[in-house]
C-alpha cells in the first residue's frame, strides 16, 4: 500500500480541519519513514528478492519495531500524544493517532503474510494483494480517488 496510506490522510482531513494535510501525510507514512532508520541501525531486516510478490521485490524479513500491530499502536499513541502536547487539541490528536494506526491495517491488505502482531510473535499476517499488480493498482486507485473526492467536498 502506498497511495492508499495517503487516502487515509485525505479522508481524515475533513474531520480535523485545523490539522494540516502535511501533518496527516506525515502521520500516515510515519512507520515507513522510521523503517529505513531501523534498517540502517540493524534493528530490522529486508532482502531484495525479485518475484517474492508481483508488485515489489522487497522481502520483509524482520520488522517488528515499525510494522507489528502492537508497535504501530505504540507509534500511534506517541504521535498522538506529541500532537496533543503541541496543539492542545484532543480530537485532532485522536484522529492523527488513528491515521498512524491505519498504516498496519492497510499494509495487512497488500503484504504477503509477513506482518507480525508484536515483536517476538510467531504468527505473521497479510492478505497478499501485492501478488497481483492489476488488483493492487485498482484497489489503491479506488481508495485514493474516493478519499480525494471526499476531501475535495
Amino acid at each position: 500500500m502506498f497511495i492508499g496510506h495517503f487516502a487515509v490522510a485525505f479522508a481524515a482531513k475533513p474531520a480535523v480541519p485545523s490539522t494540516s494535510l502535511g501533518t496527516l501525510f506525515f502521520a500516515c507514512e510515519w512507520v515507513d519513514l522510521v523503517w529505513p532508520v531501523f534498517l540502517l541501525a540493524g534493528l530490522e531486516r529486508v532482502a531484495i528478492r525479485p518475484g517474492v510478490t508481483a508488485f515489489t521485490p522487497l522481502d520483509f524479513l524482520y520488522y517488528p519495531w515499525t510494522h507489528s500491530l502492537v508497535m504501530t499502536a505504540v507509534w500511534a499513541a506517541a504521535f498522538g500524544l506529541l500532537y496533543l502536547l503541541a496543539r492542545r487539541n484532543r480530537n485532532a490528536a485522536f484522529v492523527v493517532s488513528a491515521v498512524v494506526l491505519s498504516h498496519w491495517f492497510l499494509d495487512l491488505v497488500v503484504h504477503r503474510p509477513d506482518l507480525p502482531l508484536a515483536p517476538g510473535a510467531a504468527a505473521h499476517w497479510g492478505l497478499g494483494l501485492w501478488n497481483s499488480i492489476p488488483a493492487t493498482l485498482l484497489v489503491e486507485g479506488v481508495l485514493f480517488g474516493t478519499a480525494l473526492a471526499f476531501y475535495m467536498r
